[in-house]
């Protein structure tokens, strides 16, 4: 009973807070206009800035700044005046309700089968051994005792010294009769180790003692339990993934084209991030520009080009923004994911913006999102490229192909077994459909007693 009326409330939750939403903005469309043209004004103001130099870059980035004041301070006056505050927390209220209500009411049903990867039992191995780098992640090698916990589980630990390479070692280990590998450090160190593991058909574990972890989160590793990721190799469990191939280098995450890898393949990057990128974009984003121009068919098969952005992603991501990419919510489908962007002036850039602030990035003309299996990129000279957060030099024409299942994956038993984007409990028109069933019926089916998933396969949420 209790899950029904869960699911009631979730119901009349959902269907309330589109509705108040849709009230309010009615209500306050003058403002609602007026705030969007400023967002709009700061990001036309905000590519002045990043591709002009001198009083001009001043005037544009004093601009932006004060649209976007001016956007908050307006709105926000605006509905404390009219008292229109408590109608925005209201909706706010609503749209939480609704996806607690969802989560209660559907915890114990069956996942969808695109959202929790099945995974297999697997014999722990005779010779793990985890390559450290104890630099990574703040130092989390030494402050979560990796080594002494390592040993303690029978796993032979591998500290990496300043001048050590890590495929190297790795190498070293397999020769020694190494049967898992696995890495503790950011994502360039653990594609490096999923390589060789991959090229030896040996399980690879992924222990999140990088800054961002991205591979961890994607692969369904829990980030905030860096001890217990090692357990994985005593008694996890095992599925296959997929990864990418350019040229003849494996990435696990993505590689990523255009102004991006221009910049941070300086040597001055690493130190003055900033200072770096903002001396650099007007050389390659101004007037005369000499960003290297990039060539490749869109989904359509049609010839595109850019010079801003292409990211060419190990399965496609959750794309909602330019300024950060989601996570995966499969490792296993396949394909590539492509996304591309081009922004070739102030105007579009005050779009871009906009399209963003609505939440409708995909509508931007100058973005493209497709998956595919194979992907070749075009270019008159040597790219900078970024492949796993590593940038390097290549030679178009660049192909990038998938590697469907190459790579063997342990995770431990309390792993959550799938990235965000795969667990999220979407208030989308099959989770609907089951909570009107459940509400009205008692059950997910219609009336029919749901079939059951292995527990393997991981909790739903």
């Amino acid at each position: 009973m209790a899950r029904r009326v869960s699911a009631a409330t979730a119901i009349v939750a959902g269907c309330a807070a589109p509705v108040g939403a849709v009230l309010f903005a009615l209500g306050h469309i003058g403002l609602l206009v007026g705030v969007l043209l400023a967002i709009v004004f700061a990001g036309a103001m905000g590519w002045v800035a990043v591709t002009r130099r001198g009083a001009t870059r001043v005037i544009g980035a004093t601009l932006a700044l004060a649209g976007l004041i001016g956007a908050m301070v307006a709105f926000f006056v605006v509905l404390s005046a009219e008292r229109a505050v408590r109608d925005v927390v209201v909706i706010v209220l609503l749209l939480a309700l609704a996806g607690v209500a969802a989560r209660h009411a559907l915890e114990a049903e069956t996942v969808r089968a695109d959202e929790v990867p099945e995974t297999i039992p697997a014999p722990r191995p005779a010779h793990p051994v985890l390559l450290m780098n104890p630099k990574s992640g703040g130092g989390k090698v030494e402050r979560f005792g990796l080594v002494e916990e390592a040993r303690r589980r029978g796993i032979d630990p591998i500290v990496l010294g300043p001048d050590d390479d890590f495929y190297e070692k790795a190498m070293d280990a397999i020769h020694r009769g190494a049967d898992a590998l696995g890495a503790a450090g950011g994502d360039g160190s653990q594609a490096v180790v999923a390589t060789v593991a991959l090229q030896h058909d040996l399980p690879y574990v992924c222990i999140p003692a990088g800054t961002r972890n991205h591979l961890a989160l994607d692969l369904g590793v829990d980030r905030d339990d860096v001890v217990g990721s090692l357990d994985a190799f005593v008694d996890g469990r095992e599925r296959r993934v997929d990864v990418g191939v350019v040229g003849d280098r494996v990435f696990v995450n993505n590689v990523s084209f255009g102004v991006y890898g221009e910049i941070v393949q300086s040597e001055e990057y690493r130190d003055t991030k900033v200072r770096t990128a903002a001396n650099m974009l007007p050389d390659l984003l101004g007037p005369g520009g000499r960003a290297p121009e990039l060539r490749f068919k869109g989904p359509d098969g049609r010839p595109r080009r850019t010079t801003d952005l292409v990211l060419v992603s190990n399965n496609p991501y959750n794309v909602t923004r330019t300024g950060g990419f989601g996570t995966r919510p499969r490792l296993d489908s396949g394909t590539l994911g492509i996304v591309s962007i081009h922004v070739s002036d102030a105007a579009r850039a005050a779009q871009l913006t906009a399209m963003q602030a609505l939440g409708r990035i995909r509508d931007f003309p100058g973005y493209d999102e497709w998956t595919t299996e194979r992907f070749e990129l075009e270019a008159d000279g040597p790219l900078a490229a970024g492949i796993d957060g590593e940038f390097v030099k290549v030679e178009p024409p660049v192909v990038v192909t998938i590697r469907p299942g190459a790579l063997r994956v342990r995770l431990a038993p309390g792993a959550p077994g799938a990235s965000p984007a795969a667990r999220a409990r979407r208030m989308d028109r099959p989770t609907f459909r089951a909570l009107w069933n459940l509400a009205w019926h008692g059950s997910t089916t219609n009336g029919h007693s749901p079939s059951k998933r292995s527990a393997s396969t991981g909790p739903a949420s």
